[in-house]
């Protein structure tokens, strides 16, 4: 990701896009300052498309369009930045699972069971383990059955959803 990891993009401050703007290989001098001066704020950074760069008067088509790629990355790191907010319960018992394994694989413990998630999770769970151990890697933390239809996942809009 870019420079401002500790602050959740969606609360991004002018400088702190323009920081993000100025850190993006193949942009222009003075794109950064252009999203400052018009006072882009991370939110607003993550709503912008092509007609709203171009209202902010960035002209170039390459410039337009390596922009707009990187507002799409952010936008999916701003999901994910959700999907982990709103899954505390989840994250914590794959991160359990996994320091375990990792004592394990030194001959502190003994092998870890699969982690054991409440059934009011266990959808959410599975989600979240696919989106993050994509293909083969799931089925070390869900085990070897692995349901087929989690194969394609996509973080859903249900999950990722913010309610502010």
């Amino acid at each position: 990701g870019q420079g401002c990891n500790t602050l959740r993009i969606k609360e991004w401050t002018p400088d702190d896009v323009c920081g993000w703007a100025e850190n993006i290989e193949g942009i222009p001098e003075g794109i950064g300052s252009i999203l400052k001066q018009n006072g882009i704020t991370g939110c607003e950074l993550l709503s912008l498309n092509l007609e709203g760069l171009k209202m902010l008067g960035v002209e170039r088509v390459g410039t337009l369009c390596l922009l707009l790629k990187e507002i799409r990355t952010l936008e999916k790191a701003s999901q994910v930045e959700a999907l982990i907010e709103q899954s505390p319960y989840c994250f914590g018992k794959i991160l359990d699972y996994l320091r375990f394994k990792r004592l394990h694989s030194h001959g502190l413990v003994q092998e870890p069971a699969l982690p054991t998630v409440c059934d009011s999770q266990k959808t959410r769970f599975a989600k979240i383990v696919r989106y993050f151990f994509p293909g083969d890697g799931a089925k070390h933390i869900l085990g070897l059955e692995v349901d087929r239809k989690y194969d394609e996942m996509q973080i859903p809009s249900t999950i990722v959803s913010n309610p502010s």
